[in-house]
């Protein structure tokens, strides 16, 4: 490296919050420097968050010098000017660093040397429920700096060599968080390679251009530095835990008992049978467990990151409290064990079961020190109690070796062929069957997860689960099948004990093993106490040394109860920080250098103590059962369903894995639950179901990428490419809507009465239209589609938001009537609010609107316009700024839209109306609550306390208009102007309205044009039309005066009207006239209104028949007009529509595309 120092151009960006003061005059450290401050880490230094909030801290962006081994330690001037030190190299141009200068450090004087290191800890973030210790603090002189660098080390700020911003594949670009396995960093984003250069280099102030930075959502909590945090290798951390957890109390009192019942055979079958259901376990364990990064939690950390938070919120409760109860099932088991040691030597201290509570509550105690202590000291515990119990394991296996006379009467005679043949077949006994004895032998197979259980403190989780299980597995196996078919070829079924047995003279029909050895112990077939069949402690007795067997039910018990304790609050611990049950987020908090959860633990202990006071566990024993099982299949059923979904990130280093084996487990899993006990296993099934729901219920907010995620978007894809494949078929016509909504808060009426005959039948997609400066409304468009679509979820609309980015309306609509939907789920109907302030605004924004509905009949759409007397959009009364806040913080509760009014009022007298803020409140639904269950969001929030800013009389009303679909409609009519046949759409959607809760009381009542002398033939053609296309009507009426001329003063204020619109050519000369219908195409000619005068004329008549016939209708759904393209001006047809729909209740104004819709051939 050449010695040559450089100084570094600084660019200074102005801060997104609050400037911190004096937060210049600080040095700077280069890669290396970097690398030493690691090492610091130790200290007492202040770690260093990942990415400061935008109100915490500022930017600063340098331009730095290549070929320097170390920039120039030059503090900056306190004034914090971004001036240039002095000129950069020239290569090193468009390279930037970002530091972000900490806040916290500001107000030290920069003179001062290691300032802040006097305060102690580190600081470490919570990201997605797991606590990640930061790295050493960088401080360099008296400030911290926090390097986010946009390159990778090669050459030292350069790609290849060469001057570029890219960077190249690096695994810490796509880190969550500072880990403590390396550093977060961010690569360029792709504003900052694409967009034009004289745009500042970061958007914002954001350094990767998106919102917030890495840990910008994480919340710091307090934990010491990582020196001295335990982490375990595979042999410590899992191999001996579970092979603890699995050889438990059964090894030693049990198996020789299921041996006597079930015969060597059938006994090595029920191993057998236990260990396919907990290797298949292990693979799958194995599978999820390599499948990425393991956190702590265990089987709830891998199921739920698998499944979702449904099943890991249900199955992480009940394993956790599984594991706690099995602290009191085991440190029972040992409590008894004792007990009868003291009955044996005549010491009880009070009776039976007393003294198993009194031992049992000590034993748990004792543990609880043990395991609060710290990992460490449990980790030396469990190799201690390892060493037990081999030895007695040892002790067992050569005392089979040594068969001594004074062990014959109890029926141990060594191995003889004799007693394997007779062992071998079973000899089942007090009503135990196969299963039952299953039952029995099944809880000492579980325990397979104690390892995984604690895989937040294993050092290489992805190593140690699949290794250490497996291993643990296999050998748990051989020991039990070994000391079965042993304790089988040794030992009878049935002896007295009693030395006087012994056969002198030789018996010629000899049929027990027993007498073939000259022992008959036919005098207590039934009653025996020594055997197989009798005698719990056949392995002491046959036992080299007995107490050593003694002290291996110790350790298996005390191993077990001991692994119970740790897991259970650890799993407890991964699943509050998820935030699944926020009534226990209490419990997410750690402690010490391992974020030990000591609140857990007491809980634990309390649960266990609970139980162990009960002391009657053969009632807890099958439940507890159920509880592991369920997870187990569980955590099989992830491995299917992540395989079947076919996610890309479903990539396990771990290979030997099957999905199809992983089923048949989950499904062996669920029917050992029903063999075992099945009320507990329907007992398991309804906590699990309960719980699911629950957490279904309240959502949390959580998104890990779960199968069930992933398998849905399968289902999708696959039933669209399916359904693109069949013909569109008449009976299966929907109406599919593009409404053109804007922001789609901003028109709620309009959303409420398509979604009304939409919902749950067809498709609907609301298009929002942006325009103006390109630029902007990319940005915008990314930011809406997100606020939007979560908004219409929030609100239970089944909908889809559409935004494009076009120069005007016909444009963007054009773009999304020919690209929005998918496959056969694309939109065949356009809907439009009527354009109200026609007159008022610009004529070119006119001729759009109704080349909108001409671009809709050239593409076969039907056209659907919507008109409230009152008008649909209350963007104007809403506070919209707010949704996009409101949508992401949880405290905006409070935030209050005060809207003004005054400038209004002054224009407008009509302030009569101003109701109490408190009634207010109630017409526009109750306020919302944060988890979203109100209908809708509100549409304009008051402050009580506020001074109430009178709404006029307008605005109110066309707030309560904009509600009025979201109410129930009570018994009224519906009517159906159904005057052109399009298809059948204007009476499609009527029918569909019928059907949905809230209009299931209103009638159908149709209106239809005919001739005087023919309506009762029209009426009952209609009637038959109806009634074959199975639609329900309540009257029919044909309206002969259609064609009557309409009433001279309506004649009068059309032409009023449309004054100012006419071209008048008759009274210009004829050049003029031309140039001004070139520059202005919307104009009427006079040859054109007389061309059209009794279409014009129509639609006045029919608005005096509507306020005639259909004043009190609840909605009216009428044919819209259709103009020729190009023959009659957008004023014209503006004008028509005006005069036809004007001061009317709701109404549609429907024209289907002309193809049938409606069919009476089943």
């Amino acid at each position: 490296m050449e010695g040559k120092q450089q100084q570094q151009q600084q660019q200074q960006l102005p801060p997104p919050g609050p400037a911190v003061p004096g937060a210049a005059g600080e040095e700077r450290r280069s890669e290396e420097g970097k690398d030493e401050g690691k090492d610091e880490a130790g200290g007492g230094a202040l770690g260093r968050p990942l990415g400061p909030t935008p109100s915490q801290s500022r930017f600063q962006v340098d331009l730095v010098a290549e070929g320097a081994g170390r920039p120039a330690e030059e503090p900056r001037k306190a004034s914090g000017e971004g001036g240039a030190a002095g000129k950069g190299s020239e290569e090193a141009k468009g390279r930037f660093r970002v530091n972000f200068v900490d806040p916290s450090a500001g107000d030290e004087s920069p003179g001062e040397p290691g300032g802040g290191s006097s305060e102690g800890g580190n600081v470490s973030f919570q990201n997605g429920g797991d606590t990640v210790l930061s790295e050493g603090s960088l401080h360099s002189g008296g400030h911290h700096h926090y390097y986010y660098d946009t390159h990778t080390n090669t050459y030292y700020l350069r790609t290849f060599g060469h001057n570029t911003m890219d960077a190249v594949p690096r695994i810490d670009h796509y880190r969550h968080t500072a880990a403590d396995l390396g550093e977060k960093l961010i690569r360029p984003s792709l504003a900052e390679l694409h967009d034009e250069l004289d745009k500042e280099p970061f958007e914002d102030g954001y350094a990767n251009g998106e919102e917030g930075t890495p840990a910008g959502e994480a919340a710091a909590t307090y934990a010491p530095d990582s020196k001295g945090v335990v982490k375990f290798g595979w042999i410590k951390g899992v191999l001996v835990r579970c092979m603890l957890n699995i050889w438990g109390v059964m090894l030693f009192i049990r198996l020789s008992w299921i041996v006597g019942q079930a015969g060597i055979g059938l006994s090595v079958l029920v191993i057998g049978m236990a260990t396919v259901v907990t290797t298949i376990t292990g693979l799958s364990t194995s599978a999820i467990a390599t499948n990425g990064f393991v956190r702590g939690g265990g089987a709830y950390y891998l199921i739920s990151r698998s499944l979702g938070p449904e099943f890991g919120g249900a199955i992480g409760l009940i394993f956790a409290f599984a594991n706690a109860v099995a602290v009191a099932m085991y440190v029972v088991g040992f409590a008894e064990t004792v007990v009868e040691l003291l009955k044996e030597n005549g010491t009880l201290m009070v009776d039976e079961m007393n003294d198993i509570r009194i031992i049992g509550a000590i034993t748990v105690v004792i543990l609880l020190g043990i395991s609060v202590a710290g990992m460490e000291w449990e980790a030396k515990a469990q190799i201690v109690l390892l060493v037990i119990l081999i030895l007695a394991i040892g002790d067992f296996v050569i005392g089979t070796f040594i068969p001594l006379d004074s062990k014959k009467p109890k029926g141990f005679f060594g191995y003889k062929a004799e007693i394997f043949m007779e062992n071998f077949g079973p000899d089942f006994r007090h009503e135990e069957t196969f299963f039952s004895v299953f039952a029995i032998f099944f809880p000492a197979a579980t325990g397979i997860l104690a390892g995984a259980n604690i895989s937040g403190d294993l050092a290489d989780p992805q190593s140690a689960i699949p290794k250490g299980t497996l291993l643990a597995i296999f050998i748990t196996t051989l020991v039990y099948v070994g000391i079965a078919v042993s304790v089988g070829s040794c030992v009878v079924r049935d002896a007295t004990g009693n030395v006087n047995n012994t056969i002198v003279t030789e018996l010629t029909n000899c049929t027990t093993a027993a007498c073939k050895l000259n022992y008959d112990f036919s005098s207590c077939q039934t009653g025996c106490q020594y055997g197989l069949m009798n005698n719990f402690q056949v392995m002491s007795m046959v036992s080299g040394f007995a107490p050593l067997i003694s002290a291996g039910i110790f350790s298996a018990t005390l191993s077990s109860a001991l692994a119970s304790l740790v897991s259970a609050p650890k799993i407890f611990q991964a699943l509050c920080k998820d935030n699944i049950y926020p009534g226990f987020q209490m419990f997410a908090k750690g402690y010490g250098k391992n974020n030990e959860p000591l609140r857990g633990y007491l809980l634990t202990f309390l649960i266990a103590l609970g139980f162990i006071l009960i002391a009657e566990l053969n009632v807890i024993a099958p439940i507890i059962s159920n509880f592991f099982l369920a997870s187990y299949a569980l955590i099989n059923f992830s491995v299917f369903h992540a395989s079947l979904a076919k996610s890309p990130g479903w990539r396990p280093a771990f290979k030997y894995y099957n999905m199809w084996i992983s089923l048949v487990g989950a499904i062996l899993c669920c029917i050992v639950m029903f063999v075992i006990n099945w009320w507990a296993a329907l007992l398991t099934y309804v906590i699990v179901l309960g719980l699911y729901i629950y957490v279904t219920y309240k959502k949390p907010d959580v998104n890990w990428g779960s199968s069930t995620q992933a398998l849905t978007y399968l289902n999708a894809l696959q039933h669209s490419i399916r359904l693109s494949g069949v013909e569109d078929h008449v009976k299966n016509f929907r109406p599919q809507c593009l409404i053109m909504t804007g922001a789609p808060n901003a028109r709620p009426a309009l959303l409420h009465l398509v979604h009304a005959f939409t919902k749950n039948v067809g498709l609907m997609i609301c298009g929002h239209v942006h325009m103006g400066p390109r630029r902007q409304a990319m940005k915008e468009l990314s930011t809406d589609l997100a606020k939007y679509q979560r908004w219409l979820i929030k609100n239970k609309m089944k909908a889809f938001y559409a935004p494009v980015h076009a120069e005007d309306l016909r444009d963007g609509g054009q773009y999304l009537m020919q690209a929005a939907g998918l496959g056969r789920m694309r939109p065949n109907t356009l809907v439009v609010g009527f354009k109200k302030n026609w007159r008022e605004g610009d004529m070119r924004d006119v001729e759009t609107y109704i080349n909108l509905f001409h671009d809709a009949f050239d593409i076969q759409y039907g056209v659907v316009v919507i008109r409230l007397k009152e008008g649909l959009d209350i963007s104007h009364l809403q506070g919209q700024e707010l949704l996009s806040s409101q949508e992401k913080s949880p405290c905006t509760k409070d935030v209050i839209v005060k809207v003004d009014y005054s400038k209004k009022a002054e224009r407008d007298t009509s302030i009569a109306f101003a109701p109490s803020s408190s009634e207010r409140t109630a017409t526009l639904h109750k306020e919302e609550d944060e988890d979203g269950k109100s209908p809708t969001q509100p549409l304009l929030k008051k402050d009580s306390k506020s001074p109430s800013s009178p709404l006029n009389l307008a605005d109110q009303r066309l707030l309560d208009a904009s509600t009025q679909f979201q109410k129930k409609q009570g018994k009224s009519n519906i009517d159906v102007w159904w005057l052109f046949d399009d298809g059948g759409l204007t009476l499609l959607i009527p029918y569909l309205l019928t059907t949905k809760k809230k209009w299931k009381d209103c009638k159908i009542r149709v209106f239809i044009g005919g001739k005087i002398n023919r309506i009762d033939h029209d009426r009952r053609a209609m009637a038959t039309l109806l009634s074959k296309f199975r639609i329900d009507f309540s009257d029919i009426t044909v309206l002969g005066d259609i064609n009557t001329k309409p009433k001279k003063e309506n004649i009068a204020a059309f032409e009023e009207m449309i004054e100012p619109f006419r071209l008048h050519e008759d009274d210009k000369e004829q050049e003029v006239a031309d140039k001004m219908k070139e520059d202005e195409p919307w104009r009427i000619t006079d040859n054109e209104l007389e061309l059209y005068k009794t279409k014009t004329y129509r639609q006045i008549r029919l608005n005096e028949l509507l306020k005639e016939h259909s004043s009190t209708a609840n909605i009216i759904v009428m044919s819209l007009p259709v103009a020729r393209k190009g023959a009659v001006s957008s004023a014209l047809y503006m004008a028509w529509l005006e005069a036809l729909s004007k001061d009317l209740p709701p109404i549609l104004l429907v024209r289907g595309n002309h193809q049938s819709v409606l069919t009476f051939y089943s």
